[in-house]
């Protein structure tokens, strides 16, 4: 049986749950589809930057998420294979938090505000009828069409090619793999450690119950064939940088916790709006050396839907929402995104990472303002 609501949201990561937890809390009659359950761990760094507070706080969330008893973070360490570290200090406090438990948070807090929420749900297409959208879905075989007064896309950036994201026509510059894994017995301090070597990074952060999150992002090109798991990689990772391999010496894998996927395609630019407007991933997957890609999901997930609840109450046009909505992306976002491609090449050379490394112990400074730079950028700045 058809539906009309006033928005749909597609995807129930970060930004799609900030979106419909803030279209829900202005009183809209918001449905939010997820293909599959939630919460599953997923390839992440599972780290929270500082800019992220400022937008759990007007989400109405931060206490949500500190209920997930996060790990503070106070530092980066940076190490590249030969080299000596570089410990650069984090302007404001960063959390260690798994996807697993923030994912869960988040999504609570959007059904809590009243958002409608649909895991195991498939959108198939989304149709533009007259003045609204048809989203034709999917569920335990059963077909149904909702339709929405506007419809916000979360749904990642491995689901462009099904839902005709203009970038899924280009195929991937290089064919890069994300890999993540808990592991226990790894002593850390508030600190992540990122560790640049040949053909990849890798990061270590802690995360809640005593665990480390191991994530990688790997050119299986460079590392001569494939591995059979997340943990395999992880361990063919530790062998190019011998600091690396000593902090996992010992480690246990925790079961159940390993995720990777695969083509990983970083943009080269924003892409704010394909038929709908995008948040998250769909909208910008930024590099994860920047750290802050939970960050980005998060707050163009609350600034599309406030721009969304003004549309709605009829107070700005589709176009202005669009304009204003890319605005938001250049302004905020495109300063990091250049740099962290710019350090993504420096990264994957050890001898540029050991030279820039280098610079940024005798200039320490300097190398706070670059860690900066790779984060959202405040309003007006």
């Amino acid at each position: 049986m058809d539906k009309t609501v006033d928005a749909v949201v597609i995807g129930a990561g970060p930004g799609g749950s900030a979106a419909a937890r803030a279209l829900a809390a202005a009183g809209w009659k918001t449905v939010i589809l997820e293909r599959r359950a939630v919460p599953r761990h997923k390839v992440c760094g599972e780290f929270l930057s500082p800019e992220a507070g400022a937008t759990l706080r007007e989400l109405g969330l931060a206490d949500a998420v500190n209920g997930c008893s996060p790990v503070r973070i106070g530092r980066v360490r940076l190490c590249a294979a030969g080299g000596k570290p570089l410990d650069v200090p984090l302007p404001a406090g960063a959390l260690g938090i798994g996807r697993h438990e923030l994912d869960r948070a988040l999504l609570d807090g959007a059904r809590q505000a009243g958002a409608d929420v649909r895991e195991g749900t498939v959108a198939l297409r989304i149709r533009r009828e007259g003045g609204v959208y048809a989203v034709e879905t999917r569920r335990s075989g059963m077909e149904e069409t909702i339709r929405a007064r506007v419809v916000i896309g979360a749904w990642g950036a491995g689901a462009r090619k099904a839902l005709k994201d203009p970038r899924a026509a280009r195929p991937p510059a290089s064919r890069l793999l994300g890999v993540k894994a808990h592991f226990e017995g790894i002593p850390i301090g508030p600190v992540t450690e990122l560790y640049a070597f040949r053909g990849g990074y890798l990061g270590l952060s802690p995360v809640p119950g005593g665990r480390v999150n191991a994530a990688a992002l790997l050119d299986p090109r460079a590392f001569g064939g494939g591995a059979p798991s997340a943990a395999a990689w992880i361990a063919a990772a530790a062998r190019r940088h011998p600091g690396l391999a000593g902090r996992l010496d010992g480690a246990r894998l925790v079961p159940g916790t390993e995720a990777a996927v695969s083509p990983v395609a970083l943009d080269r630019r924003p892409l704010a709006w394909a038929d709908v407007p995008l948040v998250g991933d769909a909208a910008l997957r930024i590099p994860p050396l920047c750290g802050d890609g939970m960050s980005i999901a998060l707050r163009s997930g609350l600034v599309c839907a406030r721009l969304a609840d003004r549309h709605l109450r009829g107070g700005m046009t589709e176009e202005a929402w669009r304009r204003e909505y890319e605005r938001f992306f250049r302004r905020e976002c495109a300063g990091a995104l250049r740099l962290g491609l710019l350090l993504q090449t420096v990264l994957g050379r050890p001898g540029a990472a050991r030279l820039l490394f280098g610079i940024g112990r005798a200039m320490p400074e300097w190398a706070a303002a670059v860690v900066r730079r790779t984060r959202l950028a405040e309003p007006g700045s």
